[in-house]
This record gives structure tokens, C-alpha cells and sequence, in this order.
């Protein structure tokens, strides 16, 4: 085995037992020795991340253990990232997330921006405390696939139906998924607020932002067809 390939297997195992130094360490040495950004991220970084979300939705992992295995390759991702932003790479979407008005809980939203990132979306935080007009605000900016509402407290939750109609009155609701979650929240609930999707979990969400970013590439790709088509279409007839 080369050393690049004992590098890609320490990661996953550091990586998924959390060792943030270990991972750190490694993803420098493997820089130094001319692999390649990308191959780290999706050879063994995101592989390990993965696996820690199958533990945890298989319930051999629990939220402490989840916590340590996405701060170990937060660590990687700091590294990482400019090098990979330096070589034109897109991210495969992105999201804006935040905890609502009156709710200052942040450990959910934080595991699930680590999540995400470790899965190469841009993610974009906007903290706890988030007021509608401030996620009316990010999703005109930034103009994400996701937008993510979270909640801890039962007399927070509420505010889910708030966001989404300040979206409404920005005529923004059509242009972004709204995914909710956090302790309290029920797939009912989310529902009743209007939300387009409910995650119970950090790893639910990142599976469940894939699908949702994959299906609009791919409607997205399937306009771009026919409208290429029907171009093509119009100059034969001329």
C-alpha cells in the first residue's frame, strides 16, 4: 500500500473516531506530498462522514459522537477549502441556514452546517436569533437551492410559518426549498408550517439536501434540453 493510500485510510478512521489532530496532520501531509484537495475531500473525508451518519441513524452513534467526527474534519475542511475554491471546483449547492427569532439554541444548526459542508455545499450561517427579514434578506442575496429554518423551543416553532411568509410577501417562496428541523419539530408540524421538507437529523438533511439540489440540476438540465431543442427546431423550419 502507498503512502497516499494509508493516508486515505487514517483519515477515514481518524475521521471517524474524531481525532482532530490526527485528521489535521494528515490532510497536511498528504498536501505536502502532492495529492490532490479533491481526492482527500471525497476519497476520505466525505466517505468517513457518511459512515458516520449511517452509525448514527443505525443508533451505534449518538449526537457527542457525530459532534467529534464533523470538528475533526472541520479542521480538514479549513485547509482544504481555499485550495479546492483555487482549482474552479463548484460547490454542488447551496444553503442558507439559521436558528429563529427568539431561539439562541445552536449546536443542531451548527452539526448540520458541518454536515453539509463536508458533503460540498456552501453554506451560508446566519447565526441564531434570525429575524424573517434577515432570511428574506440572504436568500435574495446569496439566491440558494435551500433555505433552513431551525427551532429548539416548542414557542419558536411558530416562527417557521412567519419565515415562510415573509418569503411569500418577497415572492421568493417559489425559489428556494425551505427545510426545517430542530428537537421539537414533528414531520406534522413542518408540514402544517408549510415547509417543503422536515430533518430529524444532521445526516437526514444532508441526504435529503443532495436529492433536493440532484432533482433541480436535473429539471434545471431538462429545460436547458428543450429549449435547445426548440431552438434547433425553429432554424430547421427557417
Amino acid at each position: 500500500m502507498s503512502r497516499e493510500e494509508e493516508i486515505r485510510s487514517e483519515l477515514f478512521d481518524h475521521t471517524l473516531n474524531g481525532h482532530a489532530p490526527e485528521v489535521k496532520a494528515l490532510t497536511e501531509e498528504g498536501l505536502k506530498l502532492g495529492m490532490n484537495p479533491m481526492d482527500i475531500l471525497f476519497k476520505a473525508l466525505i466517505p468517513s462522514l457518511e459512515e458516520v451518519g449511517r452509525r448514527f441513524e443505525k443508533g451505534d452513534f449518538f449526537v457527542p459522537e457525530m459532534l467529534i467526527a464533523a470538528r475533526a474534519m472541520q479542521g480538514a475542511l479549513v485547509i482544504l477549502r481555499p485550495l479546492i475554491a483555487e482549482t474552479g471546483a463548484k460547490p454542488i449547492g447551496k444553503v442558507v441556514i439559521g436558528t429563529v427569532k427568539g431561539d439562541i439554541h445552536d449546536i443542531g444548526k451548527n452539526l448540520v452546517i458541518i454536515m453539509m459542508e463536508g458533503a460540498g455545499f456552501d453554506v451560508v450561517d446566519l447565526g441564531v436569533n434570525v429575524a424573517p427579514e434577515k432570511f428574506v434578506a440572504a436568500v435574495q442575496q446569496h439566491e440558494p437551492h435551500i433555505v433552513g429554518f431551525s427551532a429548539f423551543l416548542t414557542t419558536t416553532m411558530p416562527m417557521f410559518k412567519v419565515n415562510i411568509e415573509a418569503l411569500q410577501k418577497a415572492s421568493l417562496r417559489e425559489k428556494v426549498h425551505v427545510m426545517v428541523g430542530g428537537a421539537p419539530v414533528t414531520e406534522e408540524y413542518a408540514r402544517q408550517s408549510g415547509a417543503d421538507t422536515y430533518s430529524p437529523d444532521a445526516s437526514i438533511a444532508t441526504r435529503q439536501a443532495k436529492a433536493i439540489v440532484g432533482a433541480a440540476q436535473a429539471a434545471e438540465s431538462s429545460a436547458l434540453e428543450q429549449a435547445v431543442d426548440l431552438i434547433d427546431k425553429t432554424l430547421r423550419k427557417g
